[in-house]
């Protein structure tokens, strides 16, 4: 049993510790803000994930202006203080009442740490504005669905992108100066190495190796009671190694002796739920062929990447496929009508990205580490020419290094676009 005043030391020492940091460190309003403010109201609860550390617990904090400095109530579940039951979280709000009096808004970090949260959420609704956050997509869980259906609006935040990192950095992200855009390009590669966790950039690798080892211990192995820990974080860096290729459930359980496929496609789903990773279907306007056919697994930060994955070298050609591929995420993930895919056919010839629009496919995009013409490599443009065929689609993309034109090939045009300049679109 946690006693109320035990609460609210709690609630008053995480405000404090949130205060200090936004007034020692510079806070960068994320691009995803605009978008999410709208949502924060009565009778639907905002729910924001993410991979731990990206940003989601500041971004909840922020949003506290909305309603007013002493009109909002704020609680860190994975405060050691604040272990209690289901039954005991109505004493959270006469913790903040006591505090506060009344509030309009209330903001619960980590609340899926408690078992049936979601009944105490959905009793809320109605008279309160209510923000939640977690890093596992465990609270997008069956019960929720169930007692809050309708009622509910999720958003997942990502670490920062390259926009974000150069607004953070102080660097105008204008294109079109000379001086400004060899700045950019210089910030693009530190972007590429190290990914886009603002703690990387203070602590430095140490950072990217500690959050890793929180991800696996904290978000997986103690949440879904794995008992073959050892094996679950061999395949865990064997992934993260080879962001950017297919995997198979049946190749995976026979490299690390799983026994089955079906361990191996829960292993997989954990780092998903966590954010650790995510993985493409194939395209196919066959479902069953979608679900058939190997995955393409990329891993949400090219700073992991450097620092978890094993390599004797580094290929930059993945490492910039993994980039995009992050950024098509961050661009399709919060839009229901956007779908991204990677397409391969019979003969092998592959797309890196489809993008799907309702019933249509929208762009196709292929990534290649070239910074002119000549090394670029032919079947990259044959491939999506074949691809625009297949699918009807006149957007062609080709994200290069540092290579930019416009080529008439056929009936069709393809744009190249360096990565930098995509990115800042």
């Amino acid at each position: 049993m946690v006693d109320v005043d035990r609460i609210k030391t709690a609630i008053v020492d995480r405000e404090e510790e949130i205060e200090e940091k936004f007034n020692k460190e510079k806070m960068i309003e994320r691009t995803s803000s605009n978008d999410i403010k709208d949502f924060v109201g009565t009778d639907a609860a905002l729910i924001i994930t993410g991979v731990r550390r990206c940003g989601k617990s500041t971004l909840a904090f922020m949003l506290k202006d909305e309603v007013g400095e002493e009109d909002f109530g704020y609680i860190n579940f994975e405060d050691e203080r604040l272990l209690i039951e289901g039954k005991e979280l109505n004493k959270t709000l006469e913790a903040i009442y006591s505090l506060k009096d009344d509030v309009d808004l209330l903001i619960f970090d980590e609340i899926q740490n408690i078992e049936h949260w979601e009944k105490f959420i959905s009793r809320l609704l109605p008279n309160k504005k209510v923000v939640i956050t977690g890093s596992n997509a465990r609270l997008l869980s069956k019960e929720l669905s169930t007692h809050l259906t309708g009622r509910h609006i999720d958003f997942v935040l990502f670490p920062f992108s390259f926009k974000e990192y150069l607004k953070w950095k102080d660097i105008e992200p204008d294109v079109y100066s000379t001086k400004k855009r060899s700045k950019i390009k210089n910030s693009f590669e530190e972007y590429m190495k190290k990914g886009g966790f603002p703690l990387t950039y203070k602590i430095g690798n140490i950072f990217l190796s500690e959050n890793y080892r929180d991800i696996i211990n904290r978000d997986i192995l103690q949440r879904y009671d794995i008992k073959y820990t050892k094996t679950f974080k061999e395949m865990a860096r064997y992934l993260i190694t080879n962001s950017a290729n297919e995997i198979t459930y049946n190749k995976l359980a026979n490299s690390f002796e799983m026994g089955s496929p079906h361990t191996a496609k829960n292993y997989v789903s954990y780092l998903e739920n966590a954010y650790l990773i995510f993985t493409l279907n194939k395209f196919s306007y066959k479902l069953k062929e979608q679900t058939s056919s190997p995955k393409k697994v990329y891993c949400i930060d090219t700073g992991l990447i450097d620092t978890i994955g094993f390599r004797f070298t580094e290929d930059k050609g993945k490492f910039l496929e993994n980039l995009v591929a992050v950024e098509l995420l961050r661009r399709t993930k919060n839009a229901e009508e956007l779908e991204l895919y990677y397409w391969k056919d019979h003969r092998g010839r592959e797309v890196d990205f489809v993008v799907k629009d309702s019933e249509d496919v929208k762009k196709l995009i292929q990534v290649t580490y070239a910074s002119s013409k000549d090394r670029i490599k032919e079947r990259e443009t044959k491939n999506l020419l074949i691809g625009s065929e297949e699918f009807g689609c006149d957007e062609l993309y080709v994200i290069t290094k540092d290579y930019n034109d416009r080529q008439e090939m056929g009936d069709k045009e393809i744009k190249f676009t360096p990565a930098w300049k995509w990115l800042l679109e």
